[in-house]
């Protein structure tokens, strides 16, 4: 077989099988998805899983606690897979035992746990490139920290420990393979260590394999030379079970003795009465931090993981062989991505020595940022969003590498500091800060990643973000035609977030408030356990949920799914001081913090089980209805906008659609809306990008279909009326509007900014399926600095007198009243 591969014998080779046979027997959750974040978990084969069901199936397993034959059959069959395991890295049982943990984060808290517990306490070194976890553990080191900025730092360190011995109790941290780039660092530090210390028995090491053990094998033969403690997760290489490991050098060991906590199963006796007394275990090192019942399951779990990994791989140094060609081959191929200009799309965070042909300093992850033809950053968010909907997983942002990440981005902790006090979080959109990306791109190789899932991505990127020709500057829109040609072709209100539209009925005049169309996003649904905001993006079944507001009636009627009968419709009272506990009311309400987009807010939840069990059944998830309260200081646009403040800037045209620079203006009030009280979108434009998706499609020989307006879940949709001007639409006309006036009384709005637009608008909002269009035309003819743009956000403007605001509905807007819009260079 392997003398017939076109590809490098480095691909695959080893394997008892092709890769691609194996992905297509193993992995069927891989059909039509490239995965890429094999740091984060690899996955699992469906033999593994097969295998462990025969196990339980066909095995009695009781708690290893007991000593009945089920219990005894469990402790066994640990004793069993724990020696396996430590065979697994060639780790002697005579030098070596092995604790089983929940994960790499509990092995390396149960070491400075102990640590900690030592008199006088500790003194902590970790270098840079440590994954959260590690950095974590500084907190308890009482002796004092430091963060080697440098491998350079860790070897000077390292040569003044015999020149300056000391009695504090020292622990060198590091990881074998940083998870953010996948640069390996020196394991011959282990062995340096024990070498120079000073005191025998006072500095210990402490190995975070983790990242390593995934995709390389990793050696414990010499024990002289290995680390104290090694901290790993077997999800990571195996995919299953969720299971941990600390394995112990047995010469170290005892360190970990000055632990105070004990738990079930790590002692011989406990005395609690008139005296407190306790023994603990010595028969064995696992046997004294095991704490409590073992996750026994997950242990046999591993035996299956074990030999499925064996029977399909051969072994880790095939998949280390594997993997290194495929990152050496992306590597390569991301390198050679440039613009029209010559300009390089991707800009590499690695170490300066890093070389993927060479296993021993460099794993296969791929850590990179773009940037646009001008130079300009493109922010990682947008990139994510595009990847999801065209299945491709990558990981983005500070990837719980907080040294690693600012040293390369170049990010200071006095700057990080203050862009946390400005509102920077972790996982964000906050992608370009003070000129600088706020995160990374990651793509993570693992066993079964194969060439296709390499071309795949690499052609994604070329096809969305490298520019093959200069941008066009627009001509100027011809302005000629009457104002009066645009009007309002339909009317949408969104009553409850995220789910389906109410449409106004033709000839009805609807009020219209300083926080937007009334009714407007005025309820949402809450997760029961979180009292996190459910949207779309998450549980695309929401566009199936259909309010209608009854004014005659004074109800919210609510029905679920694709025809309406009696079982599938709630009726909820749209008055606020209604409390009678039925499921047609809104029932006595309480206070509940929920996130909405980011934020934080106040709002009011119903108890009733009759509502909550109306929305969970359908959803399949446990939530409930909540209202926002009125007058809340929270309801307040983040975009902002405000005629009080509103100064027109001189526009710059960068690309067809004519995208105008926005002014930061004042915040007007809304509901639980995104980003502004009104969402504006133009027909012409929507017909416009169909005619380019369809375009784009039959070119590519797809079958790229047209989008209903509705994708875009406006509250306003401007048409032209095409017989009166004589002319063809102006698609992207709404770009260049900087204010508009509407109806009879001429109500005047101001225009806030575009709306940026991420992977919601492509859930079809009559069916609930999910599609890459129209989001994949989109990112390639309406992206601006990165942000991918369609649609305007508007507010009414503010009235001459400020107090006039309290006022509740300030006029109305019906379907058909024309529209007379200001441009932006008028």
């Amino acid at each position: 077989m392997h003398g017939t591969r076109t590809a490098p014998a480095a691909y695959c080779w080893g394997y008892p099988e092709d890769v691609d046979v194996i992905r297509e027997n193993e992995y069927p959750l891989l059909k039509d998805t490239v995965y890429l974040d094999h740091a984060g978990t690899t996955l699992y084969p469906k033999s593994l899983i097969d295998s462990f069901s025969r196990e339980l199936t066909s095995n009695l397993f009781g708690n290893p606690h007991s000593m009945s034959a089920s219990s005894q059959l469990s402790t066994q069959r640990v004793d069993d897979i724990r020696l396996r395991t430590l065979r697994f890295f060639n780790a002697d049982p005579e030098e070596f035992d092995l604790v089983f943990v929940a994960n790499a984060s509990a092995a390396i808290k149960l070491v400075v746990d102990a640590l900690r517990d030592v008199e006088h306490g500790f003194w902590y070194g970790y270098h840079v490139d440590a994954h959260t976890s590690l950095v974590g553990a500084r907190e308890l080191a009482s002796n004092g920290n430091r963060c080697f900025l440098s491998d350079g730092e860790v070897e000077e360190w390292i040569s003044d420990l015999s020149a300056s011995p000391s009695e504090t109790t020292k622990l060198l941290a590091y990881p074998a393979q940083s998870n953010m780039n996948g640069r390996r660092l020196p394991l011959e530090w282990c062995e340096k260590v024990r070498r120079n210390s000073g005191l025998p028995g006072n500095v210990f090491t402490l190995l975070d394999a983790a990242s390593l053990v995934s995709t390389s094998p990793l050696d414990l033969s010499d024990v002289s030379a290995a680390p104290d403690f090694t901290a790993l997760s077997f999800y990571k290489i195996f995919g299953f079970p969720d299971l941990g490991g600390l394995i112990v050098r047995k010469r170290s060991a005892y360190i970990l003795e000055h632990r105070k906590f004990f738990g079930g199963g790590t002692v011989e006796m406990v005395l609690t009465v008139k005296m407190q007394w306790h023994a603990k275990t010595t028969s064995s090192i696992h046997e004294r931090y095991e704490d409590g019942t073992l996750p026994f399951h997950n242990i046999i779990a591993l035996d299956s993981a074990l030999e499925t990994h064996k029977s399909l791989y051969g072994s880790m140094t095939n998949i280390s062989s594997h993997t290194r060609f495929l990152a050496k081959h992306l590597y390569d191929r991301l390198s050679a991505l440039k613009h029209y200009n010559g300009l390089k799309v991707c800009q590499f965070y690695k170490h300066q020595d890093s070389d993927y042909t060479d296993p021993s300093i460099q794993g296969p992850i791929v850590a990179f940022n773009m940037r646009n033809s001008f130079g300009g950053w493109i922010g990682k968010s947008d990139v994510e969003r595009l990847a999801t909907v065209k299945n491709i997983q990558l990981r983005t942002g500070f990837l719980c590498n907080p040294g690693g990440t600012a040293s390369s981005l170049g990010w200071s902790s006095a700057e990080l500091r203050r862009n946390y006090s400005t509102g920077l979080r972790c996982g964000d959109d906050h992608d370009i800060l003070n000129g600088k990306p706020t995160g990374v791109i990651r793509a993570s190789l693992g066993a079964m990643t194969n060439m296709k899932d390499i071309e795949i991505l690499v052609d994604f990127l070329e096809e969305f973000y490298v520019e093959k020709t200069p941008r066009i500057v627009p001509t100027v829109l011809d302005n000629s035609m009457p104002h009066s040609r645009f009007y309002i072709e339909s009317l949408s209100v969104y009553p409850i977030k995220s789910c389906g539209a109410f449409k106004v009925p033709i000839g009805v005049r609807w009020e219209i408030k300083r926080e937007g169309l009334a009714w407007d996003r005025e309820w949402c649904l809450v997760h029961q356990g979180t009292g996190v905001t459910l949207n779309q993006k998450k549980y695309p079944r929401m566009a199936l949920i259909r309010p209608f507001v009854d004014l005659d009636k004074g109800v919210l009627r609510v029905s679920c799914g694709e025809t309406v009968t009696d079982q599938n419709t709630l009726e909820i009272s749209l008055a606020r001081e209604e409390t009678s506990l039925v499921s047609t009311s809104i029932c006595q309400r309480s206070n509940k913090s929920s996130t909405v987009c980011g934020d934080q807010v106040q709002v009011q939840a119903y108890p009733s089980s009759e509502v909550s069990a109306f929305f969970s059944a359908f959803l399949g998830v446990p939530c409930t209805l909540a209202r926002y309260p009125p007058q809340t200081s929270t309801r307040y646009s983040r975009l902002g906008s405000s005629s009080l403040q509103y100064k027109p800037k001189p526009k710059i045209h960068i690309m067809p659609g004519s995208f105008p620079q926005d002014p930061p203006v004042e915040q007007p009030p809304l509901l639980l809306s995104n980003e502004s009280p009104i969402l504006l979108i133009s027909r012409s434009s929507v017909n416009r990008l169909n005619e380019t998706i369809k375009s784009t499609s039959k070119r590519n020989n797809g079958t790229g279909k047209a989008v209903a307006a509705d994708v875009f879940r406006a509250n306003v949709v401007v048409a032209e009326q095409l017989s009166q001007a004589g002319n063809e639409e102006q698609p992207y006309a709404e770009d260049d509007w900087s204010s508009l006036k509407i109806g009879p009384d001429q109500l005047r709005f101001d225009v806030l900014g575009s709306c940026q637009r991420c992977q919601m608008v492509c859930i079809d909002q009559y069916t609930g399926v999910r599609r890459d269009e129209p989001l994949s035309t989109l990112a390639k003819v309406r992206k601006v600095d990165g942000k991918i743009l369609f649609g305007r956000h508007i507010s009414l403007s503010a009235p001459l007198e400020r107090d006039s605001y309290d006022s509740d509905a300030l006029g109305t807007l019906m379907v058909g009243d024309l529209i007379n819009p200001s441009y932006d260079y008028e």
